[in-house]
């Protein structure tokens, strides 16, 4: 998600330049992205995104100048086993930007609306990216992909955890809302939203979860202990509020956390794990390809 809000950025900045879009479309084997990594290019070949490990997007930036240069699309197909590092091959899809392609999609997402949008790269006089009203409008062998709203992280309270969350989520992509007291949340949140609660005060803490926990939200953590979690439910329990919201308390994955820094970064995991469909099972342990995981849990 950062990787499209960062060429969303850099396409606004220079709008009146040529650009290129490259677009990952299809794998076989073994590869560093999935499909669907894209990366913009501009006539000096400066890029922002990633398609791969960077083994091959000066190679990508330069081919795509001819695209520039021509308007015409071209399939690039990169046999990784011979080259690179990776045990598979990969096709890149270059185009020129598409007129209103990302302005479309920032629209979308400045809206927390998710966007459909189609790759046809090969077998059509038609070639390119184009938004989709609905799945029903592609034709047979485009890349579709559904492109979804940053997520948006709630910290309820403060701590000297709090910097380092923003750090991790800025470097994510995420979007930062921190708030003293649960009065300040909104009444209805979207399915891209996790809240952590740490005020440190049962009251508060208290009043919060009463907010959160009917919204139906994937990942609403609490920092304490089990005890005082337990004592918090049963409250909640018995004052009749309904529980819709994913718990996770204690919060966070049990990374052998103790500073502020490292706890951040155990819960910035689980919220990752949580909403990426994953197990955060060590890799060397998997035995099925790593991209086979499901991508997005809420899909």
């Amino acid at each position: 998600m950062k990787e499209i809000r960062d060429i969303i950025a850099e396409f606004q900045r220079c709008r009146d330049e040529p650009l290129a879009l490259a677009t990952l479309v299809r794998t076989r084997g073994s590869s560093y992205r999935r499909p669907g990594a894209r990366m913009l290019i501009a006539g000096d070949r400066k890029t922002v995104g990633v398609l791969s490990g960077g083994c091959l997007e000066e190679e990508v930036a330069m081919q795509a100048q001819e695209v520039i240069a021509t308007g015409a699309p071209t399939l690039i197909t990169f046999d990784t086993r011979l080259r690179y590092g990776c045990n598979g091959a990969i096709e890149i899809f270059v185009e020129q930007l598409p007129p209103d392609l990302l302005d479309e999609i920032a629209a979308a997402l400045a809206a927390r609306r998710e966007c459909l949008v189609a790759t046809t790269f090969e077998k059509s006089d038609s070639l390119g990216s184009r938004i989709l009203a609905g799945p029903g409008e592609a034709a047979p062998g485009d890349f579709v992909q559904t492109i979804h709203p940053s997520l948006q992280l709630f910290l309820v309270g403060g701590g000297p955890d709090s910097a380092p969350l923003r750090s991790l989520a800025a470097i994510l992509g995420w979007d930062v809302v921190e708030l003293e007291e649960a009065e300040s949340l909104p009444n209805e949140l979207d399915e891209w939203t996790a809240a952590v609660v740490k005020t440190h005060n049962y009251g508060r803490d208290y009043a919060a979860l009463a907010k959160l926990l009917p919204l139906g939200l994937h990942y609403v953590a609490l920092l304490g202990p089990r005890r005082r979690r337990d004592q918090l439910l049963h409250a909640l329990h018995d004052a009749g509020v309904t529980r819709r919201s994913e718990l996770f308390a204690p919060a966070g994955l049990d990374l052998g956390a103790e500073s502020p820094e490292e706890i951040a970064l155990a819960i910035v995991a689980e919220i990752q794990t949580t909403f990426f469909g994953s197990k955060a099972e060590s890799l060397r342990e998997r035995k099925a390809p790593i991209h086979l995981a499901p991508h997005l849990a809420l899909a």
